[in-house]
């Protein structure tokens, strides 16, 4: 795990792209997928790399996982389909939240996606509330608000 260079980009955007289209297709409609690529696009990334802090997970020279940290919220984790599943995303999730105490925040905030409920409900997460986006052509996204308190470690 290390921080994002520029170099990283495209690589984190296929990374990204990629899980959308594999874990987000099967339960959003394409106007949410559409919507999901136009957040984490090129110019986003860069946008969060300013403002906060990009990690990503290499393997075999390959970036497998990414993940932010923008002003306290955690953003943008994604780990590829197939290494999903092997603690790489628990990993980063430690760093991030890791980053967000050593910035002074006592609580992580960020939004949940359907497929990523569990995952975060496993790292201690509550679910606030669900919320919907209405996309149009009779299309929406839900995800739910999540926050989580960061004990100081040990």
């Amino acid at each position: 795990m290390r921080a994002f260079r520029e170099a990283d980009l495209a690589a984190v955007q296929a990374l990204i792209f990629e899980t959308i289209d594999r874990s987000y297709g099967p339960v959003y409609p394409p106007r949410a997928l559409d919507f999901f690529k136009a957040f984490h696009s090129a110019e986003e990334i860069r946008k969060r790399g300013a403002a906060g802090t990009i990690l990503v997970v290499e393997h075999d020279g390959a970036v497998i996982a990414t993940g932010a940290l923008v002003e306290g919220e955690i953003l943008a984790v994604f780990v590829h389909p197939a290494q999903q599943g092997r603690g790489h995303g628990k990993a980063l999730m430690r760093a991030l939240e890791a980053q967000a105490r050593a910035a002074g925040h006592a609580v992580s905030e960020l939004s949940v996606s359907l497929p990523s409920r569990r995952f975060y409900e496993s790292l201690g997460y509550e679910m606030l509330e669900e919320r919907r986006r209405d996309l149009g052509a009779g299309q929406e996204m839900r995800f739910w608000k999540a926050r989580k308190a960061l004990q100081s470690e040990p």
